[in-house]
């Protein structure tokens, strides 16, 4: 016997469909790029640059680095935004501390402008 109506997806093939443009959707040039906040002093050859706590950094993200505050005796860190770093642990590598650099880098659909 022949169907004659239009073709049913199964909801499973719905789901998957939607789920993979949702996820291109967030992947988008829009998005902003993962930055990590990390002491530009501590760079080790092989590990990288180790992270810190975002309070260390300022919440601009001029890569102008903030203080931390503290006792007195308390060392006192600087820290920089590091843009689309490869983490491992505590430790990130082969990032940019240029905001526009990391966004040049672009996401899936992105022309490599930069925009949106």
């Amino acid at each position: 016997m022949e169907r004659t109506g239009p073709r049913r997806l199964r909801s499973s093939t719905v789901i998957l469909g939607s789920m993979g443009a949702l996820a291109a959707a967030l992947t988008s040039c829009g998005s902003e790029p993962d930055k990590r906040c990390v002491d530009p002093d501590s760079y080790d050859v092989v590990k990288g640059y180790r992270i810190i706590d975002s309070s260390a950094c300022k919440s601009s993200s001029s890569g102008t680095g903030g203080k931390k505050s503290g006792k007195r005796d308390t060392k006192r860190v600087d820290g920089d935004w590091y843009y689309d770093p490869d983490v491992s642990g505590r430790w990130a590598d082969d990032g940019t501390f240029s905001k526009s650099q990391a966004a040049d880098r672009g996401g899936f659909g992105c022309s490599g402008s930069g925009g949106g």
